[in-house]
Order: C-alpha cells, then sequence, then structure tokens
C-alpha cells in the first residue's frame, strides 16, 4: 500500500517545463486521463492479472493448499511492487523507501505468520523459481505493451522532456 500512495510524489514533467508549456495540462482538462476507457483498460489489467497468479499458483502447486497461498501472496505482492515502479516517470526518494518498507514488511510476514507460511518451502529455490515465473507471466506483456505505447505514441509530456 505504502509504494501505491508514494506515486503521489512523482512527477511526469519539471516545474520549469509545466510553466514553459502550459498546454501540456490542458488535456487533463478534458478529462481523457481519469476517463471510464481508462478505468476499463485498469479494470483488464486486474483481471488479467489476478488469473494469471491465481491459476499459475493452482497449477504449479497443486499438492499443497500452504503452498498456494505463499505463491499467489508472494506473486501479488512483487507484481505490485513491479506495477508501481512501472507508473513512475521521475523516481523520489519517498518511492524508493516505501518500495523498500513494502519488501521488508513482506519479509517479516513470512517469518511472522508462519502459521500460512511453509518457511522451509518459502526459502526453497523451487518457491523462488516459480514465483518469479508467475510474476514475469502477469507483468511482462503489460511492460512490452507499454514500452511499445511509449515508442510509437508517446504522450504529451514526453515529447517535451
Amino acid at each position: 500500500m505504502l509504494p501505491v500512495f508514494s506515486l503521489v510524489v512523482d512527477r511526469d514533467v519539471t516545474a520549469t517545463n509545466a510553466l514553459t508549456y502550459p498546454e501540456l495540462y490542458k488535456e487533463l482538462g478534458k478529462g481523457r486521463s481519469l476517463s471510464y476507457k481508462t478505468f476499463c483498460i485498469w479494470v483488464m489489467i486486474s483481471l488479467y492479472q489476478g488469473a494469471v497468479i491465481m491459476y499459475g499458483a493452482l497449477l504449479v502447486f497443486d499438492a499443497d493448499f500452504i503452498h498456494v497461498v505463499s505463491i499467489s501472496f508472494s506473486a501479488l505482492i512483487v507484481t505490485e511492487l513491479i506495477m508501481v515502479a512501472m507508473t513512475v516517470h521521475t523516481w523520489h526518494w519517498a518511492m524508493l523507501l516505501a518500495q523498500a518498507l513494502s519488501l521488508a514488511l513482506y519479509a517479516v510476514s513470512l517469518i511472522v505468520l508462519d502459521q500460512y507460511f511453509d518457511r522451509q518451502f518459502v526459502l526453497s529455490w523451487i518457491f523462488i523459481s516459480k514465483t518469479t515465473a508467475i510474476t514475469a507471466v502477469s507483468c511482462l506483456p503489460l511492460y512490452v505493451i507499454k514500452a511499445l505505447r511509449r515508442k510509437f505514441s508517446p504522450p504529451s509530456y514526453a515529447k517535451v522532456n
């Protein structure tokens, strides 16, 4: 949750460019940034990632339910941290701190909540490799699409910077 709130300090343009090119913010007045289309895209991304994480965890770890919980929780946390990192335009120390605190809280939860997580399994190479694979399937296609969009249809603020 911390990384999502840290996006408040993100800046897509510098203060100088914002004053030099006020037309950049005319787009915000048109309501295109937060439209039904944008909302539907966010919902579709969430459904895709949720399906990949849950079905991936069920397919890969069908033997023990505690392993499904471990893999789905871990993949969800890492996926969210990656998605926040993909959203950032300009990194700020608060964002880095939020990412680090989230990872630390995740690690502590794996240790403290040992009735929900099999500590020996979570520290195994199998868990790490399969969690990485599920997270990659949930994030990599979105990263490729975002990179292609920025290359072939960059936003107006990217043309100025």
